[in-house]
This record gives structure tokens, sequence and C-alpha cells, in this order.
């Protein structure tokens, strides 16, 4: 391991808010980290898990010290809420008025989308974690933004490693916005062999999948070969209700992605179900994750979930490319540092693809089991999908 932990996690964190306090005048020694979140709304539970990894991930990438090169790292909250609206004002105040050297977040694609103009308009970099959607990279990206988080291509390519067969017929569901409609749209580019027969998008609040559930159904039911129905939710609801219409009678399977633990607690009504996962704490084995896994063990009594890891990440690769520039914080040097840059993270060593600034990382093939010892059902790990068995297409005309 490179790095020598001094201190807990959970100091470092107590350290950092205590430096919140401080005016803007004393930022001299400083660098200002912005973190735009869901620390309230719909995704509330991603934005949390963010934070509690971007802080230990600089706790990591620093040693416990929480400095670079001399220089003390400050982490100031905004709650964007989950609004677009919000989001894009309290970035603006934060590289306005707060002297944001740089931000990362937000939790939702909707506020990430809102967000890029504004990086562009002050020149700050702009780190998204973990918004997903791949108009982020894609055809609404510019210069100034880099993406630790996977995109939708990269969840879509993954997972059609897992469903895209021939004789398989696949319906999706799917959150009417950015990240459903973009994770679709990547799904159906990444299937070459199987057949995709419908699309449903419902509204992100829905609570009753019955009807969504029936469009499904009557796609699906008497068409031949085997019958999927591919699941790309995030937050609230359970779109995993649809399986009480008794699926199983017209041969219909349910597949999905990785998720928070929480949400898997729905899978354990689908052993043997297949899909590729982001993130699960048992399936990377590297210095990095096994240090994620022991500390917030000890300081949360609970594994990491899908998006501490991401939130990690993040940490880890804002001190490497300040240790690259000597704490410099220039727009400029960051750029260069960035692009190309390779680092060390949970799940693996990522580098940001310089063509449009996206993290190329491992994706985890996995295959639901159902273990007494957990709540929810256990994504085991069918293969490691590498950075470079995925052609993950560069979207952003640069």
């Amino acid at each position: 391991m490179p790095f020598i932990h001094r201190r807990s996690a959970g100091l470092a964190l107590v350290g950092a808010c205590a430096l919140l306090a401080l005016p803007a005048q004393a930022a001299g020694n400083e660098i200002r980290i912005a973190h735009v979140y869901s620390k309230t709304g719909p995704l509330e539970a991603y934005g949390k898990q963010t934070q509690t990894g971007l802080m230990m991930g600089l706790d990591y990438a620093t040693g416990g010290t929480m400095m670079v090169n001399g220089r003390k790292l400050v982490l100031i909250e905004k709650d964007d809420q989950g609004k677009p609206d919000v989001g894009k004002s309290l970035l603006a105040a934060a590289y306005g008025d707060d002297k944001a050297d740089i931000a990362v977040g937000p939790s939702s694609s909707g506020v990430a989308l809102a967000l890029l103009p504004v990086a562009e308009e002050y020149k700050k970099i702009l780190l998204v974690e973990p918004a997903v959607a791949d108009a982020i990279t894609g055809e609404k990206w510019n210069k100034y933004i880099f993406r630790t988080g996977r995109n939708s291509s990269q969840d879509a390519i993954a997972n059609a490693v897992a469903l895209d067969k021939p004789g398989t017929v696949i319906a999706t569901l799917a959150q009417d916005y950015a990240f459903g409609r973009d994770g679709v749209k990547a799904f159906k580019d990444a299937i070459k062999k199987a057949k995709l027969v419908h699309e449903e998008y419902l509204p992100t609040n829905t609570t009753d999948f019955t009807a969504g559930a029936q469009r499904l159904i009557d796609k699906l039911k008497d068409q031949p070969g085997r019958k999927v129905i591919f699941i790309i939710w995030a937050g609230g609801g359970n779109p995993f209700k649809i399986a009480d219409l008794d699926l199983k009678r017209y041969g219909i399977e349910i597949a999905t992605g990785g998720n928070i633990l929480p949400a898997m607690v729905a899978y354990k009504q689908f052993p043997g179900m297949e899909g590729a996962s982001y993130y699960y704490f048992g399936m990377p084995k590297n210095p990095v994750n096994e240090w994620l896994v022991a500390n917030h063990y000890k300081q949360f009594k609970s594994p990491p979930d899908f998006f501490t890891a991401g939130g990690m990440t993040a940490g880890i690769a804002l001190v490497e490319a300040l240790k690259k520039t000597g704490a410099e914080t220039g727009t400029n040097k960051l750029i260069k540092a960035m692009e190309g840059m390779s680092f060390e993270t949970p799940k693996g060593r990522m580098t940001f693809r310089p063509e449009d600034h996206q993290a190329m990382q491992s994706m985890y093939h996995f295959r639901i089991k159902v273990d007494k010892a957990f709540e929810w059902g256990v994504p085991e790990l069918v293969r490691e999908i590498k950075a470079e068995e995925m052609q993950v297409p560069i979207r952003n005309k640069r």
C-alpha cells in the first residue's frame, strides 16, 4: 500500500469540517473542493455514500494528513436536493463566492447536465461522480469535465456481456429522464445478438408498476426463446414488484445491473439472475479496496456500498492530480495532469481517457446467490470485465 494511514477517516472528517468555518480570505494556503450532491431528495442514499467515500478517499490518498504539498484540503458541501436549477446556482456560488478550486458531484444525471455549462463559464474542473448519463461525457461535454463514475455505455456494454445471446428477446424498463433514456440507448447500441422488442419508460417517482408491467408482458409473452425484462432504475420505487404479476407463467425473467445494498434486498427473490455491476465490496481484490472495506467496517460496522467506492475513487483522483501539479490548482495545469492519468482505486487501476475524460474501468459480471448471512441477494463474481475489453464509444465529437 503506497500510503501510511496515520489516523482514521473519522478524525479526518472532523478536521475537514472544522475548516469549513474559515473565511474565504484565509484560503491562500488551502485547496477548496466543493461537493455538490443530493444530501436530501430522491437520491439521498447515493449522495451520502458518495460523501462518505470522498472523505475516505482524501484521507487515504493523503496518508491521513488531508494535505497536499503543505496545502490543506477544505471540503465545502452543497445540497442540490436532486434539483437541476438548485445545483446550478450552488455550483456557481461555490466557484464564485466560496472560491472553490475544483468541484465534485452530483448524484443525479439531470443535475449534472445543468452543472456542465457552469464549469465551462467559470473555467474550473467539475469531477463528475456518480452521475451516469452518457451525455455528460458525450454531446454535452466540455473540456473542464472529468468523470470517475461509470457512464451508461460502460453499464450497457457490461450488461450486454451477461445478456446478449442469440435467441434472447429483451424489453427494457427505465425511468423517464436522462439516466434511464441514456441507459437504454447505450444498451440498445451494445446489443448485437439478442432482440430488443419494447422500451417502457415510467416517471421517476413511480410506485405502482402494474400498468407498465402489463405492457411489458404483452410485448414479451408470445415471443419465442428466452424472454427478459432488463431494468434500469435509480432511487425510490421498487420496479422488482413486477415479479408479483407471475412473470414465470409467461416464462419471463428479470435482469438488472448492480445497485446499492438496500435495493439488492429485492434481488434475493431472483437467485441465478445475471447482470453486470459497477462495484460490490466482495469483488475487487486489491490493496485500496481492502483498506476501504476494513476502515468502513471499523467506522460504520457495515461494508462500503456502491457509491462509497465511487466517492473514494473521486477523492483519490483529486489528490493524485494535485500531487502531479505540486498542489497548484490552475485549471490548465490540472487538465494537463489529469488527461491520460492512471490511478489506483477500490476497483483497481483507472485511466482518464484523454478524448473525453471518462475514467476507463473494470465492470463485474455477476450471478445472484442467496446467502442467509446477508439481507440482500449476493452478486457472485462470474468474471471481471476489464476496461480494455469494452469498446466504449467516444460520444463528445471533440
